[in-house]
């Protein structure tokens, strides 16, 4: 996740032109070659981007949570507001043994 150096606020990133912009004051910047775009299956708008560099990173704190791909019983967790600011934050889990990440919406 990057933040635009002029306002704070998010990056987004356009897959066409492959820029990371900023909603706010329209700053533009390049993407990194390594960023990777998922999208989820029930929210075909939501794009998640994530450089090489921070999925490997494991500074995220773990918690007994069974995965539903291979089910281990340890997973990375993490929280972030993909809806409206007056409703929950989602809160995402990643399996510490397949890497198969999901969602709890809480």
């Amino acid at each position: 996740m990057k933040f635009c150096t002029n306002c704070g606020t998010v990056l987004k990133l356009d897959p066409e032109k492959k820029l990371l912009t900023c909603s706010k004051c329209g700053t533009e910047e390049p993407a990194e070659d390594d960023i990777v775009m998922t999208r989820n299956k029930e929210e075909q708008d939501k794009i998640v981007v994530l450089g090489k560099k921070e999925r490997n990173l494991r500074t995220t704190p773990q918690t007994k949570a069974k995965c539903p791909k291979c089910g281990n019983t340890m997973a990375y967790w993490w929280m972030v507001q993909t809806r409206g600011i007056d409703e929950s934050a989602t809160q995402f889990f990643r399996c510490t043994k397949c890497a198969h990440t999901w969602r709890d919406y809480g």
